[in-house]
């Protein structure tokens, strides 16, 4: 087994003591090692899963030496801003920062999207208050895309339409997010966002997540700027590829599910790239059962990676029939190694759990290497080297994805369909 390294700390020299954060949702700390790595100190961390507190506690010396985060293993609701307080010995409005990414199930479009009244959204109001009780000079979370259609009180279908009240202005989309805001708003942070593409920042995978900043002073902190894209246009990078990611990985250290033998057999037949529409027609149906009905484009059935271009989004598990995620060449899903390699993990840290805990822990994490591009644009903003103005950029294929946009969609009679 190879020597584990230790994470650098504090890499660019400085002892990043003047920029502490607590960390709140923790995860497998891929947001926090990008924003260690960029330079800033983590004073605390808190994660409530099992599994992913075991692998923080295996790699705190790792990434931290002697100087790890304290970490809290609790449901965030049980840590008030007195208890906080106490604890780390700072002061309302010390902290640089909090940051976190609240549970993303109730705003999934994968889910049943119950909003902020599913015991998941509840948990993000409850950090929202810890923002507005300690008073950071900036917050940083993250979310899915769905987060910005979300309602604030969700209504079982069921009880929609004909014979039912309309929907009041908590059950429409984007319902929640307007409510997240408004409460940042009264607290005196003004917020910005938009749904960003980490291929665009050297990930070699094209995972979409919304990514709040919101400043105590009253800043509108600027859109992060791509270092990459699509083919190296624009003077910048090419995106890197799963070829990229993998290169140097072990090839006798394959930590790997499997796929039952009714889908080897159509596997078998598909080239690197390929999906479920690439085998023979007359197989296709076959192939999909009762999904072949089904709408929408399906390119997760079936689904073997290409060597040259990004890797899809990594979900919680490799071998679900919609989201399959097939090794180019070999009959098998991704494996653990190959996870951490694409979401950028560091080659010496150890991930905690089953099997299933591991992919779902890699698979939920945002990508170290676009943390640290997070971090280092936040240090940036504070330093005076980066100017409000970049807030106007599309970054987004999609529309209304940006705090101007979307808010200009809000501000509109809102309906049912608006923010979908």
């Amino acid at each position: 087994m190879a020597t584990r390294r230790k994470i650098p700390i504090q890499p660019d020299g400085g002892s990043g003591s003047d920029r502490k954060f607590i960390s709140f949702f923790s995860g497998a700390l891929g947001l926090d090692i990008g924003l260690h790595q960029a330079g800033l100190h983590c004073l605390a961390l808190d994660e409530f899963d099992k599994a992913a507190g075991w692998t923080i506690r295996t790699n705190l010396k790792t990434i931290y030496g002697e100087n790890a985060p304290k970490f809290y293993s609790n449901d965030v609701r049980e840590l008030t801003a007195d208890l906080l307080r106490s604890d780390l010995c700072v002061q309302t409005e010390e902290l640089f920062a909090i940051v976190g990414g609240p549970p993303c199930q109730a705003f999934s479009t994968a889910g049943k999207r119950l909003g902020l009244n599913d015991e998941r959204g509840n948990v993000f109001l409850h950090f929202i208050n810890l923002i507005a009780e300690l008073r950071p000079k900036y917050a940083i979370f993250e979310n899915v895309r769905g987060i910005l259609s979300a309602p604030f009180i969700h209504r079982p279908h069921n009880e929609r339409g004909k014979g039912f009240p309309a929907l009041s202005a908590e059950e429409l989309p984007g319902g929640a997010l307007l409510h997240i805001l408004e409460m940042l708003e009264a607290s005196g942070y003004t917020t910005t966002f938009t749904l960003y593409n980490t291929a665009n920042f050297g990930v070699p995978q094209g995972r979409e997540r919304v990514i709040f900043f919101a400043s105590r002073e009253g800043k509108s902190i600027p859109f992060i700027r791509p270092t990459h894209s699509q083919d190296g246009r624009d003077g910048l990078q090419s995106w890197r590829t799963f070829r990229d990611a993998v290169q140097g990985l072990d090839s006798t250290v394959v930590t790997a599910g499997k796929f039952p033998e009714s889908r080897l057999q159509y596997y078998r037949m598909l080239r690197e790239g390929q999906n479920w529409r690439n085998l023979p027609s007359e197989l296709q149906r076959e192939a999909m059962g009762a999904s072949y009905h089904s709408g929408g484009g399906k390119t997760g059935f079936y689904r073997r990676l290409a060597w040259d271009k990004p890797s899809p989004t990594l979900v919680t598990c490799p071998t679900m029939p919609a989201t399959d995620l097939c090794h180019p060449e070999e009959d098998r899903p991704l494996s653990v190694e190959e996870y951490a390699a694409i979401q950028t993990f560091p080659p010496e840290y150890v991930f905690e759990g089953s099997l299933a805990d591991r992919y779902r822990q890699i698979g939920n994490a945002v990508p170290c290497l676009f943390g640290k591009a997070i971090g280092e644009h936040i240090i940036a903003f504070d330093e005076g080297r980066l100017t409000t103005e970049d807030t106007s950029s599309k970054l987004s294929r999609y529309v209304g994805t940006d705090h101007l946009s979307w808010r200009e969609a809000a501000q509109q009679p809102r309906q049912e369909s608006l923010f979908t």
